[in-house]
């Protein structure tokens, strides 16, 4: 089930942005820009960044601790790797009020969702997942605009326990800020973001880990050009970050990364036998679904 546009009705008071990146960064500017919100408050890690976040003023002020971003919010997001979730979560509890709701942008969700009932036991019906399907290679606050949530897909996976309301408010925050709206469980998310995600993620940053260990990586890598540019972008991304979504998603990528294996082990047999027309057929269906891709023809 998905919905589009904006929307303008919902507003909140005071919103609390735990991880001011790229993601959380955004999300604050994207409500800001449509007016959703009155004030935001902003916790991270790096006191160099949140000094950049407030002098741009992507947030209004900075907390001193997690639980003190949380009291008095009416929203608030996490937007940290998601391995620092359970501890995030534990001290987000306490503080949060009987109305407050909980959303975050994790690119797992099982892990996500466990540490959620183990942290925020009591408060569940206020916690609605999600994920933007949206980013870039760049991470910190620097790297954040108000509209990159625009006509771009946020899946949230509630639980059994979230509020109808909660579902649909924190739909609503996403909404305004310019996204499109999805619906899975955290099992399927998983199994689906393994295969188009975390396992292009994994071979980008593979790639260069291999080329860049060869004694003639400086060969390489000066005559490499826009091909190269183009596949290993990603490889650009957070470490931190993708190391967690990797061990977290670990089950559902490693039979990502078999499939894909088998297909290499197809495409090495048709090089070695010097198969042309295998290797043109396999290379025009590629081709033609990327193309089809590119056209909007498949729809989650």
């Amino acid at each position: 089930m998905s919905a589009t546009g904006r929307e303008d009705a919902v507003r909140f008071g005071r919103v609390a942005v735990i991880g001011v990146g790229l993601i959380g960064g955004s999300f604050a500017l994207a409500l800001k820009q449509a007016k959703a919100c009155a004030h935001i408050v902003g916790f991270g890690r790096d006191p160099r960044n949140m000094r950049l976040a407030l002098e741009h003023g992507v947030v209004d002020a900075v907390a001193a601790s997690i639980a003190e971003a949380a009291r008095g919010a009416d929203l608030i997001l996490v937007a940290t790797p998601v391995a620092q979730y359970p501890a995030v979560f534990a001290a987000l509890s306490p503080a949060l009020g009987k109305e407050t709701l909980v959303t975050d942008a994790g690119s797992t969700k099982r892990d996500v969702v466990a540490a959620a009932r183990a942290g925020l036991a009591g408060r569940l019906a206020q916690f609605v997942p999600a994920h933007p399907i949206a980013g870039a290679e760049l991470s910190g606050v620097a790297a954040a605009k108000a509209d990159l949530f625009s006509g771009k897909k946020v899946v949230l996976t509630p639980l059994t326990e979230s509020a109808p309301q909660a579902v649909a408010r924190v739909a609503a925050a996403w909404q305004a800020c310019g996204a499109r709206i999805h619906r899975m469980s955290p099992e399927e998310h998983d199994q689906v973001f393994a295969a188009v995600s975390h396992l292009p993620h994994l071979l980008a940053f593979a790639l260069v880990h291999e080329l860049a260990g060869r004694e003639n990586s400086s060969q390489l890598f000066g005559y490499a050009a826009g091909g190269f540019r183009d596949f290993t972008r990603i490889a650009s991304s957070h470490p931190e970050m993708w190391r967690d979504i990797c061990v977290a998603n670990r089950d559902a990528l490693l039979v990502e990364l078999q499939h894909f294996m088998q297909e290499l082990d197809a495409v090495r047999a048709m090089l070695a036998a010097g198969d042309g027309a295998g290797l043109e057929a396999l290379f025009g269906a590629a081709r033609d679904a990327r193309n089809r891709w590119l056209n909007g023809e498949f729809e989650g």
